[in-house]
Formats: structure tokens, C-alpha cells, sequence
């Protein structure tokens, strides 16, 4: 008989062996806002539409969920026919997480508070979309970068865990996990950014759900 932790920080796969995880999890697929995902599509769509630069922050686990969304927006939400095509209009994104100098300099002179909301101040105009991503959504450089954007118009996105924190709270919109797991959070996360990237890829290239519309249609 399994049993879950009372207190402190929740590890589920320490109570549960692989198929009561696994149970736990398609559990948690129940309880999201799915509208929240299809949200964040269209707003990665639409800044691809009007050439829009996206920009992801994360930390930890979500650092690594940061790049690994950037890595797929940037290269597979294109045709592979279109991989040598120059004239091929191209989603602008960009992970803050992957600067590391950059981070360092502002981390080690200034304080690891500044290392995001320093980079969107030299790279960010208004207009453009930040997806910001934290479990338990009260990191610091993660809120202040946030902070900053709402104040300069850009469009900001808060994916989080837990209770959602601040985050949830200062995001203009929110993709939220309700649950007290940062690994089962921070998974889940990643399987809805990948159903968030081959929904933009079909629009983009008007195939799948969107075969035979225009690309204003797919909007």
C-alpha cells in the first residue's frame, strides 16, 4: 500500500512505484485548463505573424524547459523543405537562459535577482511576448522580469506550479499546474509545450487541423 508525504516538499515517485506515477499523472491532465494551452498557441502564432520576437525564461528544471521550447519553436515549427529557403518567414525566439556570460556578469556584479529582466531591457521592444516559467512561481528574477515587461507592453505569460505564486498573480495570462510536484509539474509543462509547437507547426505550414486554410485563417 502506498502512502504520500504529509510534509515538506512532495516527491511523488518516492510513495509510488512507476504505474501509480503514471496514474497520477493522467489524474493531473484532468484537473488543467486546457483553454490555457491553446491560449498560449495562439499568442506564439500570432507573434510569429507579426514578426514578434518570443522570449522564455526559466530556471532550473524550467531553465531546461525554457531552452528546450526555444530550441523547438525555432527550428521545427519550420517545414524541412524550407530549411535552406531564405525567404521562409521564421518564428524570432529566444531563451534567456542560454546566455551564460551574460547571466554571470549580471549574477556575480549585480545579483542573480537582474540576469533575465537585465537582458529583455537590452533586447525587448513592446509588442513582443514573454513566456516566463517557474513552479512555484516566486522566483525573484523570474517575477521581476515579468514586472518589467507588463510595464514596457509586452504580452506576458505565467506557467506555473503549485498555487502559481506571485506569478500568477502579476502574469497577464497563465498556463498553471496544480500540483505540489515540481518534477511531475515541470513534465507536464513540457508536454504541453510540444502540443503547443505542433499546433503553431501546423499553422504555420496549414497542415493537420489546419490543412487547407490560409494562414490568417489558422489565427
Amino acid at each position: 500500500m502506498s502512502s504520500t508525504p504529509e510534509k515538506g516538499p512532495a516527491m511523488l515517485g518516492a510513495y509510488l512505484n512507476p504505474a501509480e506515477y503514471l496514474q497520477r499523472c493522467a489524474k493531473e491532465f484532468e484537473k488543467l485548463d486546457l483553454q490555457q494551452t491553446s491560449d498560449l498557441a495562439n499568442s506564439i502564432y500570432q507573434a510569429w505573424q507579426d514578426g514578434r520576437f518570443v522570449f522564455i525564461c526559466g530556471n532550473g528544471g524550467s531553465g531546461s524547459n525554457a531552452s528546450h521550447l526555444c530550441e523547438d519553436l525555432g527550428k521545427s515549427t519550420l517545414d524541412p523543405a524550407d530549411f535552406t529557403n531564405d525567404d521562409a518567414k521564421r518564428l524570432k525566439v529566444l531563451s534567456l537562459t542560454d546566455n551564460t556570460p551574460y547571466i554571470l556578469a549580471w549574477g556575480n556584479d549585480e545579483g542573480f535577482d537582474r540576469v533575465f529582466v537585465e537582458q529583455l531591457k537590452n533586447l525587448a521592444s513592446p509588442g513582443d511576448v514573454l513566456i516566463a516559467i517557474s513552479g512555484s512561481g516566486n522566483s525573484a528574477n523570474i517575477v521581476n522580469a515579468v514586472e518589467w515587461a507588463n510595464k514596457h507592453n509586452l504580452e506576458t505569460w505565467g506557467i506555473t506550479g503549485y498555487q502559481g505564486g506571485t506569478l500568477q498573480e502579476i502574469g497577464q495570462h497563465n498556463l498553471h499546474v496544480p500540483l505540489d510536484d515540481m518534477g511531475m509539474v515541470e513534465s507536464i509543462h513540457l508536454m504541453l509545450f510540444h502540443w503547443i509547437l505542433n499546433d503553431v507547426y501546423a499553422r504555420i505550414n496549414s497542415v493537420g487541423r489546419y490543412a487547407g486554410q490560409t494562414q490568417s485563417e489558422a489565427a
